[in-house]
């Protein structure tokens, strides 16, 4: 028998413009999962947390990432996880890309790592295809490989770090309501206009270009969503009031965290990350929302073993 203990964090998805093709890490928040291989066949998955999680294994999104190693892998096992610690499903904060991406690290690591960090990735998205419907690493490769990812591409997956500016900080509200990522994906369009296609493209390529020339500015500016962010924002109560006044204190930019209803903003400085967490507090405070505020440092530490 062998076991390890896996801590993912938690990852914002899109940055904006990048929808389903970019991400980021977080520090500090995330899942952990015990996760135990012996002689056998057969998973079993137990929850520690308080939070609601599936009673049946098969909608558990750890369930098929094990089934994909296996498979990959040719190996055949017993596999007991026992989930310590949880992210809120539905939170916008990558739920099922830490619980995910912590199963294929740990799994790899229960069978002396014969993945790559890409084919994780891909047995990590097996559990974001049940939580969202479809296959998509925009959470899932950062809470994997940590840093700031773009996906260039899914056939085949190619994966590519980006830089992190020195300064980059990031404040998130997760206010306390449900918003299902099966139904932010029903609401958007099967196709985009022209010109919103073209800002999109334009905002992307800025987006990098400021990553790497360290450009706060520039990141800032192209951080703007024309594709999900105009359809999405109606689960958010008072989304655009909430920009102005975080803009106006002085972050670079807002947007929704993945499919919401979790906002983020990033800042240079820790004094504005930690003022735009407290407009964020007020802003829902005042509607009678229930939130939590995280102000950290984007990570670039991925998943990665615990002390048992």
């Amino acid at each position: 028998m062998k076991k390890v203990r896996v801590f993912a964090p938690a990852s914002i998805a899109n940055l904006g413009c990048g929808f389903d093709i970019m991400g980021l890490a977080l520090d500090e928040v995330g899942d952990i999962l015990e996760m135990t291989a012996e002689e056998g066949d057969g998973i079993t998955i137990t929850n520690l947390t308080d939070v609601p999680l599936p009673d049946d294994i098969e909608e558990n999104v750890i369930t098929p990432v094990i089934r994909k190693f296996l498979e990959m892998t040719g190996q055949k096992a017993k596999i007991d996880v026992r989930v310590c610690q949880k992210i809120y499903p539905g939170s916008g904060i990558g739920s099922s890309a830490a619980s995910s991406a912590a199963a294929a690290y740990g799994m790899n690591e229960l069978f002396d790592c014969p993945l790559s960090d890409e084919e994780m990735v891909v047995c990590a998205m097996e559990g974001e295809n049940l939580a969202s419907g479809g296959y998509h690493a925009d959470n899932a490769a950062p809470a994997l490989l940590g840093g700031i990812i773009l996906i260039r591409g899914y056939e085949p997956l190619d994966i590519i770090q980006l830089p992190i500016p020195g300064n980059f900080y990031c404040t998130v509200v997760h206010p306390k309501i449900m918003v299902s990522t099966k139904e932010a994906r029903k609401i958007l369009p099967k196709a985009v206009p022209m010109h919103d296609a073209i800002s999109q493209w334009g905002n992307v390529g800025g987006l990098i270009a400021g990553l790497y020339s360290g450009n706060i500015g520039l990141v800032g500016r192209a951080m703007r969503d024309s594709v999900a962010e105009p359809y999405r924002k109606q689960f958010i109560p008072g989304f655009d009031e909430l920009r102005e006044k975080i803009l106006a204190s002085g972050s670079m930019a807002m947007n929704i965290s993945g499919s919401g209803p979790s906002v983020f903003s990033l800042s240079d400085k820790r004094e504005t990350a930690h003022r735009a967490g407290e407009i964020m507090k007020e802003h829902f405070d005042s509607r009678g929302i229930k939130c939590e505020v995280y102000v950290v440092k984007v990570t670039n530490k991925g998943a990665k073993l615990l002390a048992q």
